[in-house]
């Protein structure tokens, strides 16, 4: 059975395990404005969720992973139905994210009713990465 809770700082080493993408300065900024989450299997941790504020506004999605035993198995979509109603109930109408042109995500966000809306390149040597897509859905 699915649950999600708010990231704990006693989180910061499952955290890490499966994201390598952000310091651990902003994780505990993260875990102190509520903007970070731990999936759980029953009481087993199995997943993370982070979001931000894009232009100050806007929830953007900046990263949902669970673990590969876990993916493809409805912990994802149930994950994402949970943030959705919390950026609702915090009084958002519309939510952000983004996937590279190259990950199979894009057909994830897309199943949930994510349109697409624009995309970044990224082409200097501290950045490069393939295409970014950015997806948008009204709540």
């Amino acid at each position: 059975m699915i649950s999600i809770k708010y990231a704990t700082k006693e989180d910061t080493n499952f955290w890490f395990t499966l994201d390598a993408h952000m310091s651990e300065k902003e994780y505990y900024l993260k875990v102190n404005e509520n903007r970070a989450y731990i999936i759980y299997d029953d009481h087993k941790p199995i997943g993370i969720m982070r979001y931000n504020l894009f232009w100050d506004n806007l929830p953007f999605l900046t990263m949902i992973h669970l673990d590969e035993s876990y993916q493809g198995k409805g912990f994802g979509k149930e994950a994402m139905l949970f943030w959705e109603n919390e950026m609702r109930n915090l009084g958002y109408g519309v939510v952000m994210t983004s996937t590279q042109a190259d990950e199979e995500a894009q057909h994830f966000y897309r199943k949930l009713g994510y349109k697409d809306n624009g995309c970044l390149v990224m082409d200097l040597p501290q950045v490069k990465q393939p295409l970014e897509i950015f997806l948008i859905k009204e709540l």
